[in-house]
Protein backbone atom coordinates (compact mmCIF):
# COMPACT_ATOMS: atom_id res chain seq x y z
CA UNK A 1 0.00 0.00 0.00
CA UNK A 2 1.01 3.63 -0.43
CA UNK A 3 0.81 6.04 2.51
CA UNK A 4 1.08 9.82 2.50
CA UNK A 5 2.09 11.85 5.56
CA UNK A 6 2.29 15.51 6.55
CA UNK A 7 5.45 16.29 8.52
CA UNK A 8 6.02 19.42 10.58
CA UNK A 9 9.53 20.36 11.70
CA UNK A 10 11.85 22.96 13.13
CA UNK A 11 14.73 23.01 10.67
CA UNK A 12 17.30 24.49 13.06
CA UNK A 13 18.80 21.17 14.30
CA UNK A 14 19.04 19.67 10.81
CA UNK A 15 21.13 20.05 7.66
CA UNK A 16 17.94 20.20 5.60
CA UNK A 17 15.40 17.64 4.52
CA UNK A 18 17.49 15.36 2.30
CA UNK A 19 19.68 12.56 3.64
CA UNK A 20 23.38 13.50 3.56
CA UNK A 21 26.32 11.38 4.67
CA UNK A 22 27.97 14.02 6.87
CA UNK A 23 25.07 15.33 8.97
CA UNK A 24 21.63 14.61 10.40
CA UNK A 25 18.64 15.31 8.14
CA UNK A 26 14.88 15.39 8.67
CA UNK A 27 14.43 12.64 6.10
CA UNK A 28 16.78 10.33 7.97
CA UNK A 29 14.92 10.85 11.22
CA UNK A 30 11.50 10.31 9.64
CA UNK A 31 12.62 7.15 7.82
CA UNK A 32 14.11 5.58 10.93
CA UNK A 33 10.90 6.22 12.88
CA UNK A 34 8.68 4.79 10.16
CA UNK A 35 10.95 1.78 9.72
CA UNK A 36 10.51 0.94 13.40
CA UNK A 37 6.72 1.06 13.06
CA UNK A 38 6.72 -0.98 9.83
CA UNK A 39 9.41 -3.40 11.03
CA UNK A 40 10.95 -3.05 7.57
CA UNK A 41 13.10 -0.42 5.81
CA UNK A 42 11.04 2.60 4.74
CA UNK A 43 12.13 5.18 2.18
CA UNK A 44 10.08 8.35 1.71
CA UNK A 45 9.73 10.81 -1.18
CA UNK A 46 8.96 14.43 -0.31
CA UNK A 47 7.02 17.23 -1.99
CA UNK A 48 9.89 19.72 -1.83
CA UNK A 49 13.34 19.57 -0.27
CA UNK A 50 14.22 22.22 2.28
CA UNK A 51 17.70 23.53 3.11
CA UNK A 52 19.57 23.75 6.40
CA UNK A 53 17.61 25.76 8.97
CA UNK A 54 14.38 25.94 6.92
CA UNK A 55 11.17 24.89 8.69
CA UNK A 56 7.97 23.20 7.51
CA UNK A 57 4.30 23.21 8.52
CA UNK A 58 3.22 20.40 6.18
CA UNK A 59 5.97 18.67 4.25
CA UNK A 60 3.99 16.00 2.40
CA UNK A 61 5.77 12.69 1.82
CA UNK A 62 4.76 9.28 0.56
CA UNK A 63 6.11 5.76 0.96
CA UNK A 64 5.19 2.22 0.03
CA UNK A 65 5.04 -0.62 2.54
CA UNK A 66 3.92 -4.21 2.97
CA UNK A 67 3.15 -3.53 6.62
CA UNK A 68 -0.54 -3.25 7.50
CA UNK A 69 -0.91 -0.72 10.30
CA UNK A 70 -3.74 1.55 11.47
CA UNK A 71 -3.21 5.14 10.34
CA UNK A 72 -2.67 6.18 13.96
CA UNK A 73 0.49 4.07 13.98
CA UNK A 74 2.03 6.26 11.26
CA UNK A 75 1.31 9.39 13.31
CA UNK A 76 1.17 8.72 17.05
CA UNK A 77 3.36 5.64 16.85
CA UNK A 78 6.03 7.19 14.66
CA UNK A 79 6.05 10.38 16.74
CA UNK A 80 7.24 8.41 19.76
CA UNK A 81 10.45 7.71 17.83
CA UNK A 82 10.97 11.27 16.59
CA UNK A 83 12.79 14.10 18.32
CA UNK A 84 10.82 17.05 19.65
CA UNK A 85 11.73 19.06 16.53
CA UNK A 86 9.77 16.77 14.17
CA UNK A 87 6.13 15.63 14.23
CA UNK A 88 3.87 13.76 11.83
CA UNK A 89 0.40 15.28 12.08
CA UNK A 90 -1.55 13.51 9.33
CA UNK A 91 -1.50 10.14 7.55
CA UNK A 92 -3.68 8.74 4.81
CA UNK A 93 -3.73 5.89 2.32
CA UNK A 94 -3.41 7.23 -1.24
CA UNK A 95 -3.87 5.95 -4.77
CA UNK A 96 -1.05 3.99 -6.38
CA UNK A 97 -0.29 6.80 -8.85
CA UNK A 98 0.13 9.46 -6.15
CA UNK A 99 3.58 11.04 -5.89
CA UNK A 100 4.32 13.72 -3.29
CA UNK A 101 6.58 15.68 -5.65
CA UNK A 102 5.34 15.08 -9.17
CA UNK A 103 1.60 15.34 -8.48
CA UNK A 104 1.86 18.67 -6.61
CA UNK A 105 0.12 21.54 -8.42
CA UNK A 106 2.00 24.20 -6.48
CA UNK A 107 3.90 24.84 -3.28
CA UNK A 108 3.62 27.61 -0.71
CA UNK A 109 6.29 29.21 1.46
CA UNK A 110 6.29 32.02 3.97
CA UNK A 111 9.25 34.23 4.85
CA UNK A 112 9.01 36.09 8.17
CA UNK A 113 10.99 39.16 9.16
CA UNK A 114 11.17 40.75 12.59
CA UNK A 115 11.51 44.45 11.78
CA UNK A 116 12.64 46.27 14.90
CA UNK A 117 15.81 47.65 16.45
CA UNK A 118 16.66 44.60 18.56
CA UNK A 119 16.77 40.91 17.73
CA UNK A 120 14.35 38.37 19.21
CA UNK A 121 15.18 36.03 22.03
CA UNK A 122 11.84 34.22 22.16
CA UNK A 123 11.70 33.55 18.41
CA UNK A 124 15.41 33.08 17.71
CA UNK A 125 15.83 30.65 14.84
CA UNK A 126 12.24 31.15 13.64
CA UNK A 127 12.44 34.69 12.25
CA UNK A 128 14.81 36.69 10.13
CA UNK A 129 15.73 40.10 11.59
CA UNK A 130 16.16 43.48 9.93
CA UNK A 131 16.82 46.41 12.28
CA UNK A 132 16.36 49.14 9.65
CA UNK A 133 12.77 50.27 8.99
CA UNK A 134 11.19 48.46 6.01
CA UNK A 135 8.46 49.84 3.75
CA UNK A 136 6.22 46.79 3.37
CA UNK A 137 3.90 48.58 0.94
CA UNK A 138 6.79 49.35 -1.42
CA UNK A 139 7.96 45.74 -1.13
CA UNK A 140 4.51 44.43 -2.01
CA UNK A 141 4.06 46.77 -4.97
CA UNK A 142 7.43 45.76 -6.42
CA UNK A 143 6.72 42.08 -5.86
CA UNK A 144 3.62 42.20 -8.08
CA UNK A 145 5.83 42.85 -11.11
CA UNK A 146 7.28 39.35 -10.81
CA UNK A 147 3.99 37.46 -10.94
CA UNK A 148 3.38 35.11 -13.84
CA UNK A 149 5.50 32.77 -15.93
CA UNK A 150 9.10 33.98 -16.23
CA UNK A 151 12.67 32.80 -16.44
CA UNK A 152 13.86 33.23 -12.84
CA UNK A 153 17.56 32.62 -13.55
CA UNK A 154 18.44 35.73 -11.52
CA UNK A 155 16.81 34.15 -8.47
CA UNK A 156 18.57 30.79 -8.33
CA UNK A 157 21.75 29.80 -6.54
CA UNK A 158 24.91 28.74 -8.36
CA UNK A 159 24.28 25.21 -7.01
CA UNK A 160 20.78 24.90 -8.51
CA UNK A 161 20.46 21.68 -10.50
CA UNK A 162 17.12 22.43 -12.18
CA UNK A 163 17.15 21.85 -15.93
CA UNK A 164 15.54 25.23 -16.59
CA UNK A 165 14.55 28.33 -14.61
CA UNK A 166 11.04 28.96 -15.98
CA UNK A 167 8.50 29.02 -13.17
CA UNK A 168 4.93 30.23 -12.69
CA UNK A 169 4.98 32.61 -9.72
CA UNK A 170 1.34 32.71 -8.60
CA UNK A 171 1.57 34.73 -5.38
CA UNK A 172 4.12 37.11 -3.84
CA UNK A 173 2.42 39.12 -1.09
CA UNK A 174 4.13 41.29 1.51
CA UNK A 175 2.23 42.31 4.63
CA UNK A 176 3.09 44.02 7.90
CA UNK A 177 1.51 43.26 11.27
CA UNK A 178 3.18 45.38 13.91
CA UNK A 179 6.86 44.49 13.98
CA UNK A 180 6.37 41.39 11.81
CA UNK A 181 6.61 41.41 8.02
CA UNK A 182 5.51 38.29 6.15
CA UNK A 183 6.22 37.38 2.54
CA UNK A 184 3.82 34.74 1.22
CA UNK A 185 4.97 32.95 -1.93
CA UNK A 186 3.26 30.35 -4.10
CA UNK A 187 4.50 28.86 -7.39
CA UNK A 188 4.26 25.70 -9.44
CA UNK A 189 7.86 25.00 -8.42
CA UNK A 190 10.91 26.68 -6.95
CA UNK A 191 14.59 26.94 -7.79
CA UNK A 192 17.32 26.45 -5.21
CA UNK A 193 17.28 29.44 -2.82
CA UNK A 194 14.65 31.18 -4.98
CA UNK A 195 12.43 32.32 -2.09
CA UNK A 196 15.36 33.54 -0.02
CA UNK A 197 16.80 35.50 -2.96
CA UNK A 198 13.39 37.03 -3.65
CA UNK A 199 13.18 37.98 0.02
CA UNK A 200 16.67 39.51 -0.12
CA UNK A 201 15.69 41.66 -3.11
CA UNK A 202 12.48 42.80 -1.44
CA UNK A 203 14.34 43.68 1.76
CA UNK A 204 16.63 45.88 -0.29
CA UNK A 205 13.59 47.64 -1.75
CA UNK A 206 12.04 47.96 1.72
CA UNK A 207 15.16 49.74 2.94
CA UNK A 208 14.90 52.22 0.07
CA UNK A 209 18.13 51.00 -1.54
CA UNK A 210 16.46 49.89 -4.78
CA UNK A 211 13.25 50.40 -6.74
CA UNK A 212 10.57 48.27 -8.35
CA UNK A 213 12.12 49.12 -11.71
CA UNK A 214 15.42 47.64 -10.48
CA UNK A 215 13.70 44.40 -9.49
CA UNK A 216 12.07 44.09 -12.89
CA UNK A 217 15.40 44.78 -14.58
CA UNK A 218 17.04 42.02 -12.52
CA UNK A 219 14.36 39.58 -13.68
CA UNK A 220 14.86 40.57 -17.31
CA UNK A 221 18.66 40.34 -17.11
CA UNK A 222 18.60 36.80 -15.73
CA UNK A 223 21.88 37.46 -13.90
CA UNK A 224 22.16 36.29 -10.28
CA UNK A 225 25.00 38.74 -9.59
CA UNK A 226 22.61 41.66 -10.12
CA UNK A 227 20.11 40.47 -7.51
CA UNK A 228 20.15 41.12 -3.79
CA UNK A 229 21.46 39.02 -0.96
CA UNK A 230 20.18 35.55 -0.10
CA UNK A 231 18.08 36.18 3.00
CA UNK A 232 18.85 34.02 6.08
CA UNK A 233 17.34 30.54 6.20
CA UNK A 234 15.74 30.81 9.63
CA UNK A 235 13.02 33.15 8.34
CA UNK A 236 11.76 30.62 5.81
CA UNK A 237 9.03 28.03 6.30
CA UNK A 238 7.62 25.58 3.76
CA UNK A 239 3.86 25.82 4.31
CA UNK A 240 2.44 23.06 2.10
CA UNK A 241 1.95 21.71 -1.41
CA UNK A 242 -1.48 21.40 -3.01
CA UNK A 243 -2.72 18.47 -5.09
CA UNK A 244 -5.62 17.60 -7.40
CA UNK A 245 -8.82 16.99 -5.40
CA UNK A 246 -8.91 13.33 -6.43
CA UNK A 247 -6.05 12.54 -4.01
CA UNK A 248 -7.94 13.95 -1.00
CA UNK A 249 -4.89 15.54 0.60
CA UNK A 250 -6.18 18.04 3.20
CA UNK A 251 -5.57 21.77 3.27
CA UNK A 252 -3.36 21.81 6.33
CA UNK A 253 -3.63 25.55 6.88
CA UNK A 254 -7.34 25.12 7.51
CA UNK A 255 -6.80 22.11 9.80
CA UNK A 256 -4.05 23.59 11.96
CA UNK A 257 -5.57 24.95 15.18
CA UNK A 258 -2.49 26.84 16.27
CA UNK A 259 -0.28 27.74 13.34
CA UNK A 260 2.82 29.75 14.37
CA UNK A 261 3.34 30.72 10.75
CA UNK A 262 0.06 32.63 10.34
Amino acid sequence: MKIALAVEYDGAPFCGWQIQPHCHSVQAEVEQALSRIADEPISVSCSGRTDTGVHAVAQVVHFETQAVRPLRAWTFGANTHLSSSVAIHWAGEVQDDFHARFKALNRSYQYRILNRGTRSGLHAGKLSWVNQPLDADAMHAAAQRLLGVHDFSAFRSAYCQAKHAVRDLQQLDVKRSGQLITIDVRANGFLHNMVRILAGCLIRIGKGEASADWLQAVLAAGDRTQAGMTAPAQGLCFIQPTYPAEYEIPDFRAQTVTNPWE
